[in-house]
């Protein structure tokens, strides 16, 4: 009885390990993209400040939620700052 209480902590223990890493690597290359559409944007000279002022604040909440390996924020931060990239690009 003992063991299959261990064995069953043991296997609710990596689920849970299992789960935080989830979005890691989604994390990581959206972030990449991201940063590289942004250097791209701001050597371009776009028209929309504001949008690309958004871009820049969601990539560094992302950044730091990478820190604090809370991936599936960080992963959702960096797609909506793809999305102020573009928008920027297009003047808006």
């Amino acid at each position: 009885m003992k063991r299959l209480i261990t064995l069953s902590l043991m296997a609710l223990v990596l689920t849970g390990c299992a789960g935080r890493t989830a979005y890691r690597e989604s994390c990581g290359s959206q972030l990449d993209s991201a940063w590289r559409e942004l250097d791209i944007a701001k050597a371009e000279g776009f028209a929309g400040t504001v949008s690309y002022s958004k871009a820049f604040s969601l990539l560094t909440a992302a950044k730091t939620q990478q820190q604090f390996e809370a991936y599936e924020g960080c992963t959702s931060k960096a797609e909506k700052a793809r999305f102020y990239i573009r928008e920027s690009r297009a003047g808006r």
